[in-house]
């Protein structure tokens, strides 16, 4: 906007202030985090109007751009005449507070965007969500569609929400009236996704590299800071790809949408860097410039052993790795992401390329400073006897996976892939502490309100 310029500007009332007969009011219109400064001279609006200039009010100002004699904005607009669309009762209006509390904010997640913080969130997600598809399309991958509703387990955990049509009401609140899945719509039982990755792996056996970015849900009763029913993923899958290429590509993919978030939200970044995490800027900028560290499985629990902390939980060779071990490799042994791979077969999925040794997979975690996990992947399984053998072992339906192993039956091939959750790495790039704040409507046990 340049001085001089006669323009018309929407938006929100953030506040508004008198002095000596001038009104000075900041407007957002949600677009960047800077706001705009209306100047209302006296005598421009009657009284009745001027009162209706309320925060959280939507208007119109009409009026002129002129040089601002304010520091931190180089123009204001001054207004000439304002339309008032919606008022917001100042008596009643939740946002009235500064300050307000991350929990008191999530009972208002259908208001809560109008602040700075979950405008400057949502903003960022919005460029990580541009970011991930530039980066897939401008190599090639095909964005695929996966399914919502599945048969299928993809992480044979179990976790995973029953979709049925059979449902009755009486005084305890809606049941199963018909727990037969024959006889229910889908004819078998039916599950809403934990993953596309399996799904996926059809796909880029015809395709050869694809990529899904769709919400999924995980039924786990689970009420931390870094899980939800409901959230989105981002999983490549690639034929002819081995372990190293699936490495190669998860620290380019990191390192690529961190950077575009730098270049394209610095006044947001900045924001979450001053008022979140004192050391987000230098954090993120460090990822960005580093070669990612990496350790196979057993020389980190090695490593572990040896480092005469004392760990809440404790290290031992075929144990998963909890967040303070992660964080501990990350951010004070090598200072810089690290990426584990090989982990004992017992503790990952059905799927994972077994090693030689008949101990490990070509499994790979990506490991953060400051989150712990943030990419997980593996080379699949792509010989028929060996994944039929460990479905098996793992007690899983084989029938439920006869499409899965039709791949290995009918031109097999060597693949890999990785799975992102999106929230955690918005979390990353943010600073935000709780997954709940991150995403607009949050899912969690007890929750599924808006």
């Amino acid at each position: 906007m340049e001085p001089g310029n006669e323009v018309s500007a929407f938006g929100w009332v953030k506040t508004r202030r008198d002095s000596k007969g001038l009104s000075f009011v900041q407007l957002s219109d949600g677009s960047t985090f800077n706001d705009l400064q209306v100047i209302v001279e006296a005598g421009v609006l009657d009284e009745a109007t001027l009162k209706k200039l309320t925060t959280g009010a939507c208007v119109r100002f009409d009026g002129l751009i002129v040089e601002s004699p304010a520091a931190g904005q180089a123009v204001e607009l001054k207004a000439s005449g304002v339309e008032v669309f919606g008022e917001a009762d100042p008596a009643t209006y939740p946002l009235q507070k500064k300050g307000a509390s991350f929990e008191f904010l999530r009972e208002i997640a259908h208001l809560r965007v109008r602040g700075n913080t979950f405008g400057a969130v949502y903003r960022v997600r919005n460029r990580l969500s541009y970011a991930v598809h530039n980066f897939f399309q401008a190599r090639g991958f095909q964005y695929v569609h996966t399914p919502i509703v599945t048969t299928s387990d993809a992480e044979g955990a179990g976790a995973m929400f029953y979709v049925s049509t059979n449902l009755g009401h009486d005084e305890k609140g809606y049941t199963l009236k018909n727990p037969n899945p024959a006889e229910d719509f889908f004819g078998k039982p039916a599950f809403l996704t934990v993953s596309g990755q399996l799904e996926a792996e059809t796909l880029a056996m015809g395709l050869t590299n694809v990529y899904t970015f769709g919400p999924t849900f995980r039924a786990e009763n689970s009420s931390t800071s870094r899980h939800l029913a409901e959230f989105w993923m981002i999983e490549p899958e690639m034929a002819f790809c081995s372990l190293e290429g699936d490495m190669n590509l998860a620290e380019e993919f990191l390192k690529e949408v961190i950077n575009d978030a730098l270049e394209n939200c610095g006044a947001d970044l900045d924001f979450f860097n001053k008022r979140i995490e004192p050391t987000l800027l230098e954090t993120l900028t460090h990822v960005v410039n580093s070669p990612f560290e990496r350790l196979t499985y057993t020389e980190a629990i090695k490593i572990l052993e040896n480092s005469g902390e004392n760990f809440e939980y404790p290290v031992a060779w075929g144990t998963d790795l909890q967040s303070e071990h992660e964080r501990w490799l990350t951010e004070v042994k090598v200072g810089r992401p690290v990426i584990l791979t090989d982990y004992p077969k017992e503790i990952k999925a059905f799927y994972m390329r077994q090693n030689e040794d008949g101990k490990t997979v070509r499994a790979m975690d990506v490991l953060a400073p400051r989150i712990g996990e943030i990419i997980g992947g593996s080379q699949r399984e792509e010989r028929l006897d060996v994944l039929e053998a460990r479905i098996e072992e793992m007690g899983l339906p084989k029938e439920a996976y006869w499409w899965y192993l039709d791949l290995r039956r009918f031109g097999s091939a060597p693949h890999a892939g990785f799975g992102l959750g999106f929230e955690r790495l918005i979390m990353y790039v943010t600073g935000m502490k709780n997954i709940r704040d991150v995403i607009p409507y949050y899912r969690v046990p007890g929750n599924a309100d808006f």
